[in-house]
């Protein structure tokens, strides 16, 4: 995941209502027959026309609202279209809209509370039945309703109505002013889905919905042939609006394996065209790509590897059995000090340099893309010395001489869990070492990305039940505007039994005071005013260390040397523009 460090103040202020009165966006494909639109240039052999993409996590739900992982948001991409988006320089893209709003065509209102989107017309569902304004008023209905249990809700918060004026024309009404108008149905999380497939489980019976592995969609391809943490099979789109455009007769995205071999697949072997998040050592990287069968497609946006540390207690369950409540707080993570003293046992350099590269940057902040964004108030420091200090200070000390500090008949034992994954696995061998020098006990713990990254309610085994003290993963702001991503922080936003474990806010952290930064600046139509409010959140974050940021992590993808059109966007998933790509 990645950090855009090139995004110019004036870019920025042109995507903005922050200029206008501020900012937001996504993108678009389209129609005809199934053999019309599939045929690839100089393909000579059947396999030319096949599209191989191999994802080492593999999906598991093809509903991007229902969705955790990101593998589930690029397999639902290649299918679904939000009304517009953003390339890599923050450019708005448009795709199921016509134009992108703004005050001189009258689709922004001056007082920031509403915004109006023309639609493309004669776009059509991958069924042939027709799309229109009916459908975006029925996607914001579906994932707002709290019995669906959506999980991109965050972008949605500030609506308070979503209209169809006709059947090309959708109304955004918000509650307030609102400077991040661009949120709603835009990326990855903005995908629009079909009223007519999906309106009888718009309830409590969402996730039973047959349209959540069987989806109909607008984009160029649609989807034959799913199996859930296997593979999904694709075809030509016949009704894409697009009809000129060559598409691949087929498409395979297949799950499963590792980084490492995905990135054999594509650079060494040439097995398959494009792999997905090449999370391996940058030497194994330059390696493998010196066969020449393939290139390393990096793009550095908001996302960065992050600690988090669980404010509720793992090992106390409530009478109904859940873990991880707000009813019983951490034995210790709830104290300053401890939580400060972790973050000085992070040797974040040396994270980097081993195992990262020229793919990561070790960072201090949580919040650090656009670059306007990132705080200058905050740095980050390894120091043992210091971490073992404030842990004496806290009170937690070995009383009984076996290694481990312990305080009031507690000790100091730590469940450290991540995703399955080589480059993982090794950060958690360094962290624990510099932990355990110190007198903390570490358990490391290893679970596979498809359940770790899963959204299944059922498994105790996600990042979002955090059924441990320590967890490690990526995340970070998927969009310019970093509003919803800040918001993940709020108490509003605390996974719990009670809303699923759809909500983000997996370390459970509750602060009024940051709360109330994030309701200012959910209104705060002044640019300047607004990007302090971002920084004081990130700050806040920071100096209490209740998330320690390691390393901005550049989005590392591998596609073969005989493909063309992969063009990354830290804003949208990879497989935003695959209606582009194209054999060579």
């Amino acid at each position: 995941m990645a950090f855009l460090n090139k995004f110019s103040k004036g870019k920025l202020l042109a995507l903005s209502l922050i200029n206008v009165l501020f900012l937001t966006a996504c993108s678009s494909p389209s129609p005809e027959s199934s053999t019309a639109n599939n045929s690839t240039p100089g393909a000579s052999d059947p396999s030319s026309n096949t599209l191989r993409l191999l994802y080492w996590q593999a999906p598991t739900i093809l509903n991007p609202h229902l969705s955790q992982g990101l593998k589930d948001f690029h397999a639902s991409r290649v299918t679904y279209e939000p009304l517009a988006s953003y390339d890599k320089d923050g450019k708005f893209i448009p795709f199921l809209a016509a134009e992108i709003p703004d005050l001189v065509n009258g689709g922004l209102a001056k007082d920031g509370k509403s915004v109006i989107w023309k639609l493309k017309q004669g776009v059509k569902w991958s069924d042939g039945q027709p799309f229109t304004a009916q459908d975006v008023v029925f996607t914001y209905k579906f994932l707002s309703n709290p019995s669906v249990g959506a999980t991109t809700t965050a972008y949605y918060e500030a609506v308070k109505s979503v209209e169809a004026v006709d059947d090309h024309t959708v109304k955004i009404t918000f509650k307030d002013a609102n400077p991040a108008w661009s949120l709603p149905f835009v990326g990855q999380n903005g995908l629009i889905l079909p009223r007519h497939i999906f309106e009888k489980y718009a309830g409590a019976n969402a996730r039973e919905a047959p349209g959540n592995l069987a989806p109909v969609g607008t984009g160029p391809y649609r989807v034959v042939q799913f199996k859930p943490g296997d593979i999904v099979i694709y075809e030509a789109n016949p009704f894409f609006r697009e009809a000129h455009q060559p598409l691949f007769k087929r498409v395979e995205l297949k799950g499963g394996g590792d980084a490492t071999s995905a990135a054999r697949a594509v650079l060494q072997t040439g097995d398959v065209d494009f792999a997905w998040n090449l999370q391996v050592e940058t030497p194994i990287l330059k390696q493998l790509e010196a066969a020449d069968k393939g290139k390393v497609d990096t793009v550095f946006g908001g996302l960065a590897e992050h600690i988090f540390l669980n404010q509720t207690a793992p090992n106390k369950a409530t009478n109904d059995g859940e873990r991880s409540s707000i009813e019983f707080p951490h034995p210790f993570f709830t104290d300053k000090k401890v939580r400060q003293a972790f973050n000085y046992a992070i040797d974040r350099d040396t994270i980097n340099q081993q195992l990262y590269g020229q793919t990561g940057r070790p960072i201090s902040n949580t919040l650090i893309a656009p670059n306007i964004y990132n705080s200058p108030n905050t740095k980050y420091q390894f120091d043992l010395k210091k971490a073992a200090a404030a842990l004496d200070e806290a009170g937690w000390k070995d009383s009984n001489g076996n290694g481990v500090r312990d305080k009031n008949g507690v000790e100091m034992s730590v469940v450290f869990q991540t995703a399955v994954n080589p480059l993982r696995q090794k950060t958690q061998e360094i962290i624990k070492q510099a932990l355990t020098s110190i007198g903390v006990k570490v358990e490391l713990k290893s679970i596979d990305p498809s359940i770790y990254f899963s959204s299944d309610s059922s498994n105790p085994d996600t990042s979002a039940h955090f059924y441990a003290d320590v967890q490690m993963f990526t995340n970070g702001n998927g969009n310019p505007d970093p509003g919803a991503y800040m918001k993940v922080w709020t108490c509003a936003e605390i996974s719990q039994k009670k809303n699923n474990w759809s909500r983000y806010n997996f370390s459970r952290f509750c602060n009024p005071e940051y709360d109330k930064l994030w309701k200012q600046s959910a209104t705060e139509l002044n640019p300047e005013k607004r990007r302090q409010l971002f920084i004081q959140m990130n700050d806040l974050l920071i100096k209490d260390a209740i998330v320690i940021p390691l390393v901005a992590r550049a989005e590392v993808s591998g596609s073969s040397n005989k493909l063309a059109g992969v063009d990354l966007t830290p804003w949208d998933a990879d497989t935003w523009n695959i209606k582009d790509w194209q054999r060579k």
